[in-house]
């Protein structure tokens, strides 16, 4: 259901998803109406009583404006909310509202009693009553709101008056005494509760407290309304002392209730979906065995005591429970043993219980045949353990919890427990300490529950540790856990701790698995696989398969999906605090050592299939220590780069900090084409700058010089050029002291890239003829084709487009002679931007097109994006805007997963062009003046100029000195770019004066 009344104002499954009080009462006022329109005068009076603003019909309009946003992040339609011209109203579902459902199933009860099914009548009357979470709308003070909740509250009274009616016929006088006990304390004057509770008591040979209650109730009306108690009291009153109210027990056989479970936690929170899936398991699939499993701490006794509580009255006979210590600092309980505690529970004296287990096992289930009892088995070891200890009674339930997954106990429905999800987390935390503190500071309570890894075990420590000093804030404890101290010696509270009960857990595996848990605490990423944990431990693959297994199967590990794996973040703390204590430093570094070798060459490997000749010859290296583990990654290709990108930054700081120096930058290297080539420009710069100053502590300028390039290559895609530029001319200086030809050729070739793009064509060029001739000079004819590639984008982006096509089709006879494909589909594209240009627009199209087919072939975003740029500028020239703005909103589609931003200020600003000439001046004059902040804050002069140059055109005929202003700065700028666009700005200003 979506929403609650019958309690605390829930919305999309939590009780603090609307917090401001004006917004609940607004919400609550819709609900408790839902389908009809409420006036706005009733919620004005019910927000603001007797003192309503004069604004506050328009702060209304302001409470509905956040409820439809709230609901719209919780995953609900906002047009749940409807506005009326005579006020708001609700649209739900009946199943959607707790209050619609709780009428329909009161209105089937009533029918099955009047059909004469009592038993159905119970099932639905409880069904019902389970929807209350307490008083109707708690927590909301409007007298209005609290008005119409009391009217919730009187028909559950009456529905509980009816089922308790109906439970005494069915003869479940025994089970109703504790409710019905609760219900008159709470209810002190209603006659029918109280006359109910006293044939409750009567039906289990309890005369005298029947006439207690009744004397009590007596006392109660006289004082409080001065009068006697109503006739059908009084008589109920006289057959108690007559005798004649006491039942009989149930036909078929009489049963002593067993109440064995303990106490629930009352601050149970969250696992709505997990205990309603039980639930219907349990009464629609029939599933009697149900297996409870999850790491230490994540709350298993606790939903399986809670389920038992909450099914408890479908179960009447008996509610069983025994802790089987199979993760305590016990030994695991014996079967025999167990069977001799439950059978204790269920009254066998001592003397019955036979000494033989078998024979234990059969008077067990006998007693228990024909019983409606709840078993839980908590905390098993294993399936051995538990076998024995299951009923065969087709009424009985059985609930199985266990830090291990079961696979051997036929049977049994299996879940596993998550942690908590965010807003659950919290909810937790704020029942164990106080709604208000945690309301008070959000920030921070959500920071706790995250360092808590959303564990409901830490959560519940850290809460002690809160509840327990009131003076601290929540921000205390948060800092606390995010400072230098381990959260694991944070989350303790007496006894208790996080890490001892992780220590149960670990102590149940063998030997080996208890070294690669340890060991998979050096990998730093989120997620690994059984290539990782194999070269962690120095084991041949399928032997680590197994040990991941048997992680996974105590808990220890997550198998989010299959192969692979991840530690929770106190799990991954617990197994790293494990080894420095336990593995010699020796064997430390040598683990840390095969874990990056392993990445670094799968790493070289698959990066060999995808990165240019060109650059991929200056990085040599040896044979690999697993070249099995290598192999079995190679199928995966840049799959295997997509699962463990997060991984390298981490990696590559690893190796930085444990000394690893060569590996670490060597690391970087070999992810850099994977990283620049599909945008992941952030992790680029990452790894590169760690890899930098670990080419500089080892003093090896070969290696600072390569670093440096790679590092300005994306430097280079976010747009700050001159910050490359100094990058790479360090490096080329680096290569000139080395006599390294063939490297200075390579920086030279990009520095004019770099320039170029600052718009600097002189170096630009001087730096690509320097490198032509180097590459002739040292023969290196590979290297010649990138040049030509690089000489065209210079040349075009200056405007010498007859100069570009001679370059261009030498580029394309030398990659066709070649092979290298794609120096191919770069000339084919660069042709077309030429023809494009010198205003031969079918053959640009033609050629622009097939580039287009390549790139997109190849996955290189950005190249896909400059074609689709051009399309669209061809497609506008021809006087088509509507197709001209869809391929610029392709390019920037893919411009920005190319992580290029200049590139995107760039299809921004054409695609506000193509806008503009469809007549939508109002979005282009929106969109160029966002992409002017953007290109200003990057530094983008060409970009600013064309915003500027947008910008102008937009005003021209509505505010024509702001056109004229627009242009003037727009015609310094391209002047100083030395750009082709400069003759058209001048062109307009002149027509303007």
């Amino acid at each position: 259901m979506r929403f609650g009344i019958l309690g605390p104002l829930r919305v999309g499954g939590g009780e603090a998803t609307v917090t401001a009080g004006r917004d609940r009462t607004v919400l609550a006022m819709l609900l408790l109406r839902a389908g009809r329109v409420v006036p706005f005068e009733e919620l004005v009076d019910a927000v603001w009583e007797e003192r309503p603003p004069a604004t506050a019909r328009a702060q209304l309009q302001i409470c509905v404006s956040r409820l439809r946003q709230r609901l719209a992040r919780l995953g609900l339609p906002p047009e749940i909310i409807v506005t009326d011209p005579v006020g708001y109203g609700v649209r739900v579902d009946p199943a959607d509202l707790d209050a619609e459902v709780f009428a329909r199933e009161v209105e089937t009860a009533r029918a099955a009693v009047g059909a004469a099914r009592p038993t159905e009548a119970r099932k639905h009357y409880r069904t019902a009553l389970a929807l209350w979470r307490g008083p109707a709308l708690s927590g909301i003070a409007s007298r209005s709101v609290r008005r119409r909740a009391q009217a919730l509250d009187e028909q559950r009274l009456a529905a509980l008056e009816e089922c308790v009616e109906v439970e005494l016929r069915l003869r479940h006088g025994a089970e109703l005494i504790d409710e019905l006990t609760e219900s008159v304390d709470q209810h002190p004057l209603r006659e029918r509760l109280r006359g109910q509770l006293m044939l409750a008591l009567s039906a289990v040979g309890r005369q005298a407290d029947a006439l207690a209650v009744y004397r009590e109730g007596r006392r109660l009306y006289a004082e409080e309304l001065g009068i006697e108690p109503g006739a059908a009291l009084q008589e109920l009153h006289q057959r108690v002392l007559a005798g004649d109210l006491a039942l009989t027990g149930p036909e078929e056989r009489a049963f002593t209730p067993v109440r064995a479970l303990p106490r629930a936690i009352s601050d149970f929170t969250g696992r709505q979906e997990t205990v309603a899936r039980l639930v219907k398991e349990i009464e629609e699939d029939n599933a009697r065995i149900q297996l409870i499993d999850g790491m230490a701490g994540s709350g298993k006794t606790t939903l399986a005591v809670h389920l038992a509580t909450a099914l408890g009255e479908r179960y009447p006979d008996a509610h069983l429970f025994i802790d089987l210590h199979g993760h305590s600092d016990r030994a695991p309980v014996s079967p025999a043993a167990a069977l001799a505690g439950l059978l204790r529970q269920l009254g066998v004296p001592g003397e019955r219980i036979p000494a033989d287990t078998d024979e234990r096992a059969a008077l067990w289930r006998s007693d228990l045949s024909g019983r409606r009892a709840i078993v839980v088995l908590d905390n098993a070891a294993s399936a051995a353990q538990v076998a024995p200890l299951l009923p065969n009674g087709r009424d009985c339930l059985t609930l199985i919890t266990s830090r291990r997954r079961l696979t051997g106990l036929d049977g049994g429905r299996p879940s596993s427990l998550a942690v908590l999800d965010p807003e659950e987390a919290v909810e937790l935390l704020a029942r164990v300490v106080g709604a208000d503190r945690v309301a008070a500071e959000p920030e921070a309570a959500a920071e706790v529950v995250h360092r808590c890894g959303h564990l409901p075990l830490a959560i519940r420590l850290a809460g002690a540790r809160l509840a327990h000093r009131p003076r601290w804030r929540v921000r205390d404890l948060a800092d606390r856990l995010v400072a230098g101290r381990d959260a694991l010696t944070e989350l303790s509270a007496g006894e208790r701790s996080v890490g001892q009960a992780f220590a149960l857990s670990y102590a149940q595996i063998e030997p080996a698995a208890q070294r690669l848990f340890r060991l998979l605490g050096l990998h730093p990423g989120a997620f690994f696989d059984n290539r990782v944990a194999a070269a962690l431990a120095d084991l041949p693959l399928p032997d680590a398969q197994d040990l991941l297994d048997d992680l996974v199967d105590a808990h220890l590990v997550d198998e989010p999906e299959p192969g692979r794996f991840r530690f929770h973040d106190l799990m991954r703390e617990y197994a790293r605090q494990l080894l420095e204590t336990a593995e010699s430093a020796a064997d430390r570094i040598a683990a840390v050592e095969r874990l990056l070798d392993h990445h670094l060459h799968v790493a070289y490997a698959i990066s060999g299939g995808i990165e240019p000749v060109a650059s991929r010859s200056a990085l040599v290296l040896p044979e690999p220590p697993r070249p099995d583990l290598v192999r079995a990654c190679l199928p995966e290709g840049i799959r295997w780069f997509d699962a463990n990108r997060a991984a390298l930054p981490p990696l590559v700081r690893l190796a930085a900090a444990e000394g690893r120096l060569e590996r670490c930058w060597q690391l970087a290297r070999t992810s850099w084409y994977y990283l620049f080539k599909y945008g992941h420009l952030d992790e680029l710069v990452d790894t590169h700058t760690v890899a930098l100053r670990a080419a500089e502590q080892l003093d090896d300028p070969a290696a600072i010089a390569t670093v440096r390039n790679y590092l300005s290559s994306g430097i280079f895609r976010l747009g700050r050029f001159p910050e490359a530029i100094e990058l790479m001319e360090v490096a080329l200086e680096l290569r000139q002291r080395l006599g390294d030809r063939s490297g200075e050729a390579t920086v030279r070739r990009n520095l004019a890239v770099a320039y170029g793009a600052n718009r600097q064509f002189a170096p630009a060029m001087a730096h690509l003829d320097a490198a032509l001739a180097l590459a002739r000079a040292t023969n290196q004819a590979i290297a010649v084709t990138p040049l030509l590639n690089n000489q065209a984008v210079l040349l075009l982006s200056w405007g010498r487009y007859a100069e570009a096509r001679v370059v261009s089709r030498r580029q394309l006879a030398l990659a066709r002679e070649a092979g290298d494909v794609a120096s191919l589909w770069n000339a084919i594209g660069h042709l077309g931007t030429v023809r494009a240009r010198l205003g031969d627009q079918p053959g640009a199209l033609r050629f622009l097109r097939l580039a287009l087919r390549l790139k997109r072939r190849e996955g290189n975003r950005f190249g896909e994006g400059e074609v689709l740029n051009e399309l669209g500028i061809i497609e506008r020239g021809l006087g088509r805007p509507e197709a001209a703005a869809a391929l610029h909103r392709e390019a920037l589609a893919a411009v920005t997963a190319s992580g290029d931003r200049i590139a995107g200020c760039t299809s921004r600003n054409l695609l506000a062009r193509a806008l503009l000439d469809q007549g939508d001046l109002a979005s282009a004059l929106d969109l160029h003046r966002r992409v002017l902040a953007d290109a200003n804050r990057l530094q983008a002069r060409l970009e600013q100029a064309r915003a500027l140059d947008g910008i102008a055109r937009c005003l021209r005929d509505a505010d024509p000195a702001g056109a004229r202003s627009h242009w003037t700065r727009a015609l310094v700028l391209f002047r100083q770019l030395e750009s082709p666009d400069q003759q058209e700005v001048a062109r307009l200003l002149a027509e303007l004066d």
